[in-house]
């Protein structure tokens, strides 16, 4: 009995076990089928969107080029009154923009590239690279020379706004007379030509070089797939492409229930077995990555430059890393638990940083950070710059402030180097341009000391003629009026050898200008230079009189050297000053030679200079000391011949 009654256990167990892996096969089995299904189901309405999603891009991909391609038609059909006349010009304009094919602007070039109309009007050209509405010059002579149109590069007009042109000739007895261009902006012409039931569907975008997007149409609030297609945008080529992304389009309610339902049912067969498990397994997962996690970031904060500094809300210290007392001098021991004052806290500046202390209690500190100075337990004083937060505990209530601390005594030691070595150099500057004007202060004394000496010369022969007194006190008024235009002269001399300590007041920029120009009449009159001024409005402004002296001077000293090899006839030096949407600008401009292309990039850099015997740094201290009035200097060249430096001063307020 014994034998069988063994063989009918090993049976009975065998078939408990077979009974038991059956419900997990058969759940296995199910699974599986319901996902394969799904995942058949899905393939085939991806590959469904897929092919519309390609005959709806080429759709689009060919209603574009059938709109640029009307447009390059129409361009080349332009009547030359039409663009001889701004008037038929804007009217011309207005019907191209009534296509909503995205045109933004229409300009007409001569032959030679000359802008002669525009609608609308380009924006203004005084300031260098502020401007991107001067055509392309490459497309443009591209244009001419291949006799057809021509699309240029696109290029930024403002943040996330692109847009390029196209150069259509137009030729009139088999010569081409001018070059009508169109700027198209990518943004506006994709919300002319994409139609609404497209944008419902995807997000259309044109990418340029490197997939940057170039512009966009689509619904913010959707989420898209990740998959699209994009096509070559030719015209107007230069590497764009057209891409589209469709969104994200919701599965059915009903077969997502029934999915969800089934794969829920066949899940909670199995879920019972495993809930001790999985309790377990993530438990210890989540003690694991707990440990992890605070290792990470006790060894991040240790290895921080930047000191950290924990209080509670009575503004005891609760933690500081190695930064912190590695800044100080202190060991953690000896700051946790200390209230205040601190014995970090500088001893010249208690006062001060402890009433910096209860305002960020209170909770009324600064928002962006303030200084303080600290001392060192060697008794060395820093300065720390600090940000403050509020530090928020596990339940979302605030228990402390929590600040950061970074040593910059040696960037402010740097900065007060930096700045006394611009002072330095500015004071250099003026040394440099009072030696270079001594021959014109030569004669500028010499008049007034030599009516002087006639003056006093005829006097006393009309004393030793027994003249009366009152014949002799004309004589003896004009040597006085001679000796105060001597002294005005050196004073003026001596407030430029001065070092400035940027004391701004409220000066009236006319009068500077009238200044400097007297102090370079006498070399004016040396060189065969004549110059005209004129101003027009208030020209009030704040700003260190003998700064802004400085920099007339120089830049009428570089219009007076860039004419060395201009005709007498033609030295002229124009000078207009005027008052402008709340600016002073001042205008200079002379017949020189002009600035070079090559070097118009390195003109205000420090010791780049274009003369022999430069210092190169006059106009590097010139942009610097506008800069410092909250002005801007420009140049441009002068269509006469020559170069026009601009400088813009905020008018005073006062």
């Amino acid at each position: 009995m014994g034998p069988v009654v063994s063989n009918l256990n090993l049976e009975r167990t065998s078939r408990w076990r077979w009974l038991w892996v059956l419900p997990r096969l058969a759940f296995l089995l199910f699974v599986g089928g319901v996902a394969l299904l799904l995942w058949m189901s899905d393939r085939a309405d991806n590959e469904e969107r897929r092919a519309t999603l390609i005959s709806d891009v080429l759709w689009l991909e060919q209603n574009l080029r059938f709109h640029l391609t009307r447009n390059e038609e129409l361009l080349g059909r332009i009547d030359l009154a039409h663009a001889r006349n701004a008037r038929d010009f804007e009217v011309f304009s207005r019907t191209m923009f009534g296509f909503e094919s995205g045109l933004r602007q229409l300009m007409w070039l001569d032959s030679e590239g000359l802008l002669k109309q525009s609608h609308p009007s380009p924006m203004d050209q005084s300031l260098i690279g502020e401007s991107m509405a001067v055509p392309s010059t490459q497309s443009f002579r591209l244009a001419r020379a291949l006799g057809k149109s021509v699309y240029s590069a696109p290029y930024p007009v403002l943040p996330n706004d692109w847009q390029f042109e196209v150069h259509v000739p137009v030729s009139r007895e088999g010569k081409v007379v001018g070059v009508a261009v169109g700027i198209y902006r990518i943004r506006d012409m994709l919300g002319d030509s994409v139609p609404w039931w497209l944008a419902e569907r995807y997000r259309i975008s044109i990418l340029g070089d490197g997939g940057r997007v170039l512009g966009t149409r689509s619904r913010v609030e959707s989420t898209v797939d990740e998959d699209g297609y994009q096509v070559i945008f030719d015209p107007p080529g230069w590497g764009l492409t057209l891409h589209a992304v469709p969104y994200h389009a919701p599965r059915p309610l009903a077969g997502i229930l029934l999915s969800g339902a089934l794969v829920v049912l066949a899940t909670v067969m199995l879920w019972s077995l495993w809930i001790l498990r999985r309790h377990v397994v993530r438990r210890q997962s989540v003690e694991e990555q707990l440990r992890h996690e605070h290792s990470f970031r006790k060894a991040m904060e240790d290895s921080l430059d930047t000191g950290m500094r924990a209080r509670n809300l009575d503004g005891e210290i609760t933690y500081v890393n190695p930064a912190f007392c590695r800044m100080v001098g202190w060991p953690a021991e000896e700051l946790i638990g200390r209230r205040p004052p601190m014995p970090y806290w500088a001893d010249d500046y208690l006062d001060e940083t402890r009433a910096i202390h209860d305002r960020v209690l209170a909770g009324h500190g600064p928002v962006e950070g303030f200084e303080l100075k600290f001392k060192r337990r060697s008794g060395e004083v820093i300065d720390v710059l600090i940000h403050e937060a509020p530090l928020i505990g596990g339940d979302g209530e605030q228990v402390g402030w929590m600040g950061s601390m970074v040593d910059i005594t040696d960037r402010k030691r740097a900065e007060d180097q930096a700045r006394q070595q611009q002072e330095r150099l500015q004071f250099t500057a003026r040394l440099v341009a009072v030696g270079e004007m001594a021959s014109s202060i030569a004669h500028e004394l010499n008049q007034p000391l030599a009516a002087i000496s006639s003056y006093c010369t005829g006097a006393v022969n009309l004393l030793r003629n027994q003249v009366p007194a009152a014949d002799v006190v004309p004589a003896l008024e004009k040597a006085v009026e001679q000796s105060r235009r001597a002294g005005q002269v050196i004073r003026r001399i001596y407030s430029l050898t001065r070092p400035s300590e940027n004391n701004f007041e409220a000066i009236d920029l006319a009068e500077r200008i009238e200044v400097a120009l007297g102090l370079m009449e006498g070399e004016m009159r040396q060189r065969l230079v004549r110059h005209s001024y004129e101003t027009q409005g208030p020209t009030m402004i704040d700003g260190d009189p003998v700064l802004i002296e400085q920099i007339l001077l120089n830049l009428l000293r570089n219009a007076l050297d860039s004419m060395r090899d201009t005709p007498p006839e033609q030295r002229t030096i124009t000078i207009e000053l005027k008052a402008s949407d709340g600016y002073a600008a001042l205008a200079i401009a002379d017949r020189g030679c002009g600035i070079d292309p090559a070097v118009a990039d390195k003109l205000f850099d420090p010791l780049f200079t274009t003369k022999p015997e430069g210092m190169g740094m006059g106009l590097a201290i010139c942009r610097s000391v506008v800069e410092s009035h909250r002005g801007r200097l420009s140049f441009e060249d002068n269509p006469l011949g020559g170069s026009v430096f601009r400088c813009l001063f905020p008018l005073s307020e006062h």
